[in-house]
């Protein structure tokens, strides 16, 4: 298969190969993609499938990069997830449901999206990805008529691929960097509840129990270092690829009282004009609660509004009073906590549960802060860096 480019689209001559003696893990059905397309598709097919095969629930995900921008499986959709894209939140299917939930968590990164759904793309899925701003998507099949309202999106040039669910990958993988061939066995260690024994400090809850075996799955194809905040099945912020865990620590909190802050009723009053696009509306909405409008920011935001008149923002006090609503997250790392600083940031953002390898040499500091804070600690015993 010949790429429209690599990496970049000065690597103009680009292609994949298929590994002698190996099945092909996806096939295309519509559109050329791209070499970080495929990269995309690939990692998010696999956290997918892995996470619906966990929970025997549909999955989905919304990748941008290499990493997941959030991932989430079917479950209950709130009006502030749904009404943006003029749905009824009970009427929502649960395919739908997931990538819905799954978008939700950075719905500013996932703009131009690759979507990994786990579940065969129904009408309704369809209808709503026709209507989103979005690169590709990967399934395991297409509902009748789906294939066809997705092949129409981008004047026909919408990436489509179907995922094989029966692919098994190669025992060994490898890759080329600088001439130089990098080979290991590729890790099949299963994610199950017997990773989540080891409980080092309070209990250990079902709830929190499945939000943390879910957080794995998604750090398993996230790029290293990451982190993740979860709750009720579903990624409220993922951090990815930063060089200082606290640093991830940090972004992924931000992202986390951001989904919180945007349905804060200050959030859900503001009345933009008709014309003002979804995105365009979700993107204010952020930039509102972020705080730090440059002039010509403002400008265009109170042209955005109905009246023109951009409202105060959100007080110290009304966001203390609104965040301490967050609570019951999960929070993993996909490496060991160096310090506990991460906690001590973590439960700043209702965390009551953490997941991480443990063994570093200040573990028992990081196991005295979540007892400090009344956070249940699991040691997990298993690293999941992924580059």
């Amino acid at each position: 298969m010949d790429l429209r480019y690599g990496i970049n689209p000065q690597n103009t001559r680009a292609r994949v190969e298929q590994l002698p003696g190996t099945e092909l893990p996806l096939r295309l059905l519509n559109g050329q993609p791209s070499y970080v397309n495929l990269l995309d598709a690939l990692n998010a097919w696999q956290l997918v499938s892995e996470a619906a095969a966990l929970f025997g629930r549909p999955a989905a995900a919304s990748f941008k990069h290499v990493s997941p921008a959030g991932a989430a499986l079917a479950g209950p959709v709130d009006p502030a997830t749904a009404e943006p894209y003029g749905l009824d939140p009970a009427a929502v299917g649960p395919l739908t449901a997931a990538y819905l939930r799954a978008r939700d968590a950075d719905p500013k990164s996932s703009y131009g999206d690759l979507v990994a759904v786990s579940h065969e793309v129904d009408a309704e899925l369809a209808d709503l990805l026709a209507r989103v701003v979005s690169d590709g998507i990967v399934a395991p099949g297409y509902a009748p008529g789906a294939l066809d309202v997705l092949s129409r999106k981008k004047n026909g040039r919408y990436l489509v691929l179907e995922a094989d669910p029966r692919h098994t990958p190669p025992a060994v993988e490898t890759r080329e960097v600088h001439g130089l061939r990098l080979v290991q066995d590729t890790d099949t260690t299963p994610l199950t509840a017997a990773l989540l024994t080891d409980v080092r400090t309070g209990t250990l809850t079902p709830a929190a129990a499945d939000d943390l075996l879910l957080g794995l799955a998604v750090l398993r194809r996230t790029q290293s270092n990451s982190v993740c905040y979860l709750r009720d099945g579903a990624a409220l912020g993922i951090g990815a690829g930063q060089q200082s865990r606290v640093d991830c620590t940090r972004l992924a909190g931000a992202k986390t009282d951001t989904w919180w802050l945007r349905r804060h009723p200050a959030v859900r009053a503001l009345d933009f004009r008709p014309e003002i696009r979804r995105q365009d509306r979700i993107n204010w909405q952020i930039r509102y609660l972020e705080g730090d409008l440059t002039p010509d920011e403002r400008t265009r935001f109170a042209a955005a509004l109905r009246g023109g008149d951009v409202p105060d923002e959100l007080c110290p006090a009304e966001r203390a009073d609104w965040a301490a609503g967050l609570t019951g997250v999960a929070f993993v790392s996909d490496g060991c906590l160096p310090f506990r600083d991460n906690v001590d940031h973590a439960r700043r953002h209702g965390v009551t549960a953490i997941a991480e390898p443990g063994g570093s040499l200040r573990s028992a500091e990081v196991e005295a802060a979540c007892t400090e804070h009344g956070i249940t600690l699991v040691h997990t015993g298993l690293r999941l860096f992924h580059h």
